[in-house]
């Protein structure tokens, strides 16, 4: 039996919903865009499957369209706080599946947790960690954060690990963290042998503790 395609809505088209909806829609899925605004809404005809003019805290309208229908929805709601949490509350009430919605700070994050979202996401902080952590290494190229005390890492090998296997590094039993990919001129080698060889400007993919993977970069690179 086929695999059924997943349904994504998202609600709410200013920078960051507008970017999930482009994104989304050229990977091929199936998007229902739906703004307040008129205009953004016809600007993303051509970005979404289907684009709708609508209120996203009335019940009637997101009955009207299905909602309940679709697996994942993204409520990227601009300014509006009180908006963002009834259309939060509204879609966790018509049994949507999961929810991620956009906070525009730790006491919007709190009533949106309360309520039922199944994630909730601070663009403005997660790309200012992301652009710090690369910033304060030359090594580390992009990072992303699992939680609090984990993370998935880019670093450059350096000529300190030049022809070492990752059996020579051993990190693992002498940092905790775990080498997930190489890739080596833009070639992917995932879940790489612990025969195979690191070379200098290789891209290790590490997840681990955030202090182990300090360390890991202090020491061997």
């Amino acid at each position: 039996m086929p695999k059924q395609e997943k349904l994504f809505a998202v609600i709410g088209l200013g920078r960051f919903g507008g970017s999930v909806c482009r994104e989304l829609y050229t990977l091929g899925h199936e998007v229902l865009a739906i703004d307040r605004d008129l205009d953004r809404v016809e600007n993303f005809i051509q970005y979404s499957t289907h684009a709708i003019h609508g209120n996203s805290t009335d019940e009637a309208f997101l009955k009207s369209i299905g909602i309940r229908n679709f697996d994942h929805v993204v409520v990227a709601i601009g300014e509006n706080i009180q908006d963002s949490v009834l259309t939060t509350l509204n879609l966790k009430e018509f049994g949507v599946h999961t929810v991620w919605v956009k906070a525009q700070n730790t006491y919007h994050q709190k009533v949106l947790e309360k309520i039922g979202a199944d994630r909730v996401i601070h663009p403005e902080v997660e790309m200012g960690i992301r652009t710090a952590q690369s910033m304060s290494s030359d090594r580390l190229l992009d990072y992303i954060n699992l939680s609090n005390e984990y993370s998935v890492v880019e670093l450059r090998a350096t000529n300190l690990i030049h022809n070492r296997s990752l059996l020579d590094l051993d990190v693992r039993a002498k940092f905790g963290i775990t080498i997930l990919a190489i890739i080596r001129n833009e070639q992917i080698n995932v879940s790489p042998l612990p025969t195979d060889i690191i070379r200098e400007n290789d891209v290790l993919v590490a997840m681990g503790n955030n202090n182990d993977l300090k360390r890991f970069e202090e020491k061997m690179l």
